[in-house]
Parts: structure tokens; C-alpha cells; sequence
């Protein structure tokens, strides 16, 4: 009898929703990696976020920052690269420490009210400062996100000595069938070209799946082998070697910068109806609208570019039901997105 050949199947697109945890503090003003490390950072995660969103059109990327008086949302995630792009872009130090573990706690919390409950979570952590939370929390911690399905990629560089110890029981606590990853980058190389062909880039096939990190890839080894770093623009990608990466990265900028001056403009000319309609978007949320409808609700005033009134709303009560670890992190992330907005907007 003829059989037909096996043909092998194409490799699936991962579904999956990513929470980008940046490292702010002040040491990230070191220059051992170049030009520093918060600009390597910088660079690391423009090209990361392009990665995610283009090996699968319905993946979605969220930005926080580490540092500073809380934790902070940035973006929740969204599908929009532009917008991660200029968040990244306007990221500031602030702040001598970083809380690892509330970040961490906060950014399950963003993906847990993911929109897509079919994506898979993933947070991915850039730890370059002094980690002060003691080991066996941070186990805790990893233990809760391992028994709720999140993954998490652990970037490790700057402060190796004293971190690796406490993130390499993080990782192992964390780790289910390899779908976490931990990754040590040593001073002197570019940090984009240590982590490009590692599984956080390439995915957990190794197939990568996007253009964007086997383009990256390929201008790093071409760089490489011309002797020469590369002219790395804004983006963490030399134009020279990739000009249609490079192009595809500014053009997403260019539109949500745009995007944003037409809303500041559209503010400016509404003169007092902004004033009523900010009035307006501060109603309070009915008690019975649960959990979901207060986090919901936090996530939209984080997000609004539209500017609008720039005080913000106390946040409403959290309903007695709900568990008391998980109200309080609905607090501190409802707050810190509040604040985050008022920056924004300033």
C-alpha cells in the first residue's frame, strides 16, 4: 500500500502574555556595561519586546519599573509595540533600592488580569542591583508562581556575586519543566549580544520565531566578525547591518509619539470640557463590581494617554471577601499605578 511521507508539522507559535520588570535604581548608572547599565537594559528590552510581539501576533508585552518608592506599572500588557517602545524610552533612575519581591508579587498580579486567559504568563526580570529580600522569601514567592503556571526568565548582571546565590534558589523554585530561565551576563560584553541566543530570546523551542532576534542575532555576528561593535542606535540595532529592523523599530516609536502629541493636543483645545469629563471619569466603582472591575479600573487610568484632570482617585475598598494577601496587592498596584499616571501626565 502507498503511504503518503510524513511531513513534519510547523513549529506552534507560542500564545503568551509577558510583564517586562525593569531594573531603575541607582546603580544602574555603573558604566561597566556600555554605555551603562541602565541604557544596556535599555537596549536588551526594546529588542525583547519586538520579539514577543512578532512571534505571535496576539502575544502582549507590559513594562514596571523595579525601583523607586513602589513598584509601577508602566504598560499593562498590550500588543501595541510603539508604546512599550516610548515607555522604555522615558524610564528614569530613581531610587538607591529595589523591592524584587513586591515587583515580582505585583507583576503576577498584572497578568493574572491579563485579558487573554489562553496566554500563558511569563515575567521576565532584569536584576542589576543589590537584592535585599531574604532568599527563603523569595522562594516563597517563587513557590506561589510555579503553583499559578507563571514563568519567569531572570536576566542577572552587574551585581553577580551577591545576587546569584538567592536567584538561583528563586529559579529553581520557580522552574516547571524548563519554562523558566536564568541567565548570568559578566561585565565587558554588550548585554544584548549575551542574551540573544539565549532561550529568553530564542523561546523555549529554540526556534526563535521571530525575525526580530535572528536579525539581531546575525548583525551581532557580523559585527563581530568585522572587528567592530556597531553603530547601535535608540533601539539596541545597527542600522548599517539591519535597516529594516531598524526602521520597523522607529516607525512603531514615531506613531505612539504622534499618537500622543494628537491627544495633547486634542486636550489642550478642549479647554474646561476636560476639566468635566476628568470630573467624571473619577466616579467611584460600585462595591459589588468585585475585584476585577477595581483592578480593571486601575489598569485603564494607568494606561490613559489622554491626560485629562491630574489628580487622582483614592482607591475605592476592596471587598471583604477577597483574600488579605491579595487585597493588599490590589492596593499597592491600584496606588502605584495612580501614581504612574500623575507622572505621565506631568
Amino acid at each position: 500500500h502507498f503511504r503518503f511521507p510524513r511531513v513534519p508539522l510547523p513549529p506552534t507559535m507560542v500564545l503568551e502574555s509577558t510583564l517586562v520588570c525593569l531594573d531603575n535604581s541607582e546603580f544602574m548608572r555603573n558604566g561597566d556595561y556600555a554605555p551603562s547599565r541602565i541604557a544596556a537594559q535599555a537596549d536588551a528590552v526594546n529588542l525583547l519586546c519586538g520579539a514577543k510581539t512578532q512571534s505571535n501576533p496576539e502575544n502582549t508585552v507590559g513594562l514596571m519599573t523595579l525601583a523607586g518608592k513602589v513598584p509601577k506599572v508602566l504598560i499593562a500588557p498590550t500588543a501595541e509595540l510603539g508604546k512599550v517602545l516610548s515607555a522604555v524610552h522615558g524610564i528614569a533612575i530613581e531610587g538607591e533600592q529595589v523591592d524584587f519581591a513586591a515587583g515580582i508579587q505585583k507583576a503576577q498580579l498584572a497578568l493574572k488580569h491579563r485579558q487573554n486567559k489562553n496566554q500563558r504568563q511569563r515575567i521576565v526580570l532584569f536584576a542589576g542591583s543589590p537584592i535585599e529580600t531574604e532568599q527563603k522569601d523569595l522562594v516563597k514567592i517563587a513557590k506561589k508562581l510555579k503553583k499559578n503556571n507563571v514563568a519567569v526568565d531572570i536576566v542577572s548582571f552587574g551585581e553577580t556575586d551577591s545576587n546569584n546565590e538567592k536567584l538561583e534558589a528563586f529559579h529553581a523554585a520557580v522552574n516547571s519543566n524548563d519554562n523558566s530561565h536564568f541567565v548570568t551576563v559578566p561585565p565587558g560584553p554588550a548585554l544584548l549580544d549575551a542574551l540573544i541566543s539565549t532561550p529568553i530570546f530564542q523561546g523555549e523551542d529554540g526556534g526563535g520565531g521571530s525575525g526580530f532576534a535572528a536579525a539581531a542575532a546575525a548583525g551581532a555576528a557580523a559585527a563581530a566578525a568585522s572587528g567592530g561593535g556597531g553603530a547601535y542606535d535608540d533601539f539596541g540595532v545597527d542600522p548599517n547591518l539591519d535597516p529594516e529592523l531598524a526602521l520597523a523599530l522607529r516607525v512603531s516609536m514615531e506613531e505612539e509619539r504622534a499618537r500622543q502629541e494628537a491627544a495633547a493636543a486634542a486636550d489642550g483645545g478642549g479647554g474646561g470640557e476636560g476639566g468635566a469629563s476628568g470630573e467624571g471619569a473619577a466616579q467611584p466603582v460600585d462595591e459589588d463590581a468585585g475585584e476585577d472591575a477595581l483592578l480593571q479600573q486601575a489598569l485603564a487610568m494607568s494606561m490613559d494617554a489622554d491626560g485629562g484632570d491630574t489628580t487622582t482617585t483614592p482607591a475605592p475598598p476592596v471587598a471583604a471577601a477577597a483574600d488579605d494577601e491579595d487585597e493588599e496587592l490590589q492596593r499597592a498596584l491600584a496606588m502605584s499605578m495612580e501614581d504612574a499616571d500623575g507622572d505621565e501626565q506631568k
